[in-house]
């Protein structure tokens, strides 16, 4: 083991006037590996929806499992229904595995080729032809490095601005260029594949004429982010938890302004605070040095909620707090974006403001709102701890 990490996102786009997406991702992570599965459905709707599914979740977890390519794709032959309009079983799909944060297994099949940016340039990768029950597969295994991101599409993206934009879609070198373009080194998974699919929606006219779906992972190293809401129940415990905030490499959020002012005590600091309303809706931020971010309290943790809802949606293509200023946004930024492993240290002590009945802020609110947020992180692929004193 090592101390990279992976880190995944994926984004969908219906065909205008289906319910179902006949894309389908599946992704299983274990301690020593990442796989994700990117499958596409003949045609579209309810069947496309039934052969994305079964071959996404059976090669995932035959592949997470260790088993071989040659009987995973068998496998994969054998099982899938025969769709009785055109006579076949048929899902194309891309397998995408990180093993021990070492080395990235690539088996694809009539997919559009992963692209791998490396240093923000697309670079070429070898490639193994394997035929597997009459199949054409390609297999690669290639050392990763970090920042590396690795990204698989579904052929809806290459069909996007077809007798529009483009005489023949948006083809995948159009679509190297267009990353390479715009890379930015500290892009999460879940931003490369937003940055196609937007593309792609508009190139459709906002009316996709196809499925598509853009999913990635990336090779990063570990960034621990700890983030402190609220005092200790028991002030005697103010110390150790101001303890546990600063120890160690990470970066730093305090949230609240009796829980800043504590902060700013202990490190004897100035709590310089902030006039600038950056979101009329959320509250100023501050600044005590050595802290990396001194924010409001459970309004602003509320709007971070609602981003992180709208963040892990399949087809959310907004990214509203991406790049401003306001603190949720750069809670979000932080947590989101920059964060592998999160520590919230929350405090049970009452706050005299919250008692006011016009305000009915209570500490079930609160911790409310922290349990579901850090469950949404999780869900994002993060490794969460939440300790209340």
């Amino acid at each position: 083991m090592n101390s990279l990490t992976t880190e995944v996102g994926y984004v969908s786009l219906l065909k205008q006037g289906e319910e179902l997406c006949g894309d389908r991702v599946e992704t299983i992570v274990s301690s020593d590996s990442t796989t994700l599965v990117l499958a596409d459905g003949l045609g579209s709707g309810v069947k496309a929806n039934i052969l994305s599914t079964l071959t996404s979740k059976i090669l995932a977890t035959m592949m997470a499992s260790g088993m071989p390519v040659e009987e995973c794709v068998s496998t994969i032959a054998k099982t899938l229904p025969i769709c009785n309009v055109r006579k076949v079983a048929y899902s194309t799909f891309t397998v995408m595995q990180v093993n021990h944060n070492q080395e990235m297994t690539l088996v694809q099949f009539d997919n559009p080729a992963v692209i791998l940016l490396r240093g923000g340039v697309s670079i070429d990768y070898p490639k193994e032809e394997l035929l597997i029950d009459g199949k054409k597969v390609l297999k690669s295994v290639v050392a990763i490095k970090p920042n590396d991101i690795f990204l698989t599409m579904s052929d809806g993206a290459l069909y996007a601005g077809v007798g529009k934009q483009y005489n023949y879609g948006w083809q995948r070198d159009n679509i190297v260029d267009y990353l390479e373009a715009r890379y930015e080194p500290d892009w999460s998974a879940k931003m490369a594949c937003t940055i196609i699919a937007e593309e792609c929606d508009r190139l459709y006219g906002h009316a996709p004429g196809d499925d598509t779906t853009v999913a990635a992972i990336r090779i990063r190293r570990r960034q621990a982010v700890k983030l402190m809401i609220g005092p200790p129940e028991h002030p005697e415990d103010d110390n150790r938890v101001l303890e546990l905030l600063l120890a160690g490499e990470a970066k730093r959020i305090v949230c609240g302004g009796t829980t800043s002012g504590l902060v700013a005590r202990y490190l004897d600091r100035p709590l310089v605070p902030s006039i600038e309303y950056y979101d009329p809706e959320v509250p100023p931020t501050a600044k005590i040095e050595g802290i990396d971010l001194v924010t409001e309290g459970v309004i602003t943790i509320g709007r971070v909620l609602r981003y992180a809802r709208e963040y892990l949606a399949d087809s959310d293509l907004s990214a509203q707090w991406s790049g401003r200023k306001d603190g949720a946004s750069r809670i979000a930024q932080l947590l989101f974006e920059e964060a592998t492993d999160i520590h919230f240290l929350v405090g049970r002590a009452m706050n005299p403001a919250h008692q006011n009945p016009d305000l009915p802020i209570t500490m079930a609110i609160k911790m409310g709102l922290i349990e579901e947020l850090a469950k949404l992180l999780e869900q994002m692929g993060k490794q969460v701890q939440v300790t209340y004193f």
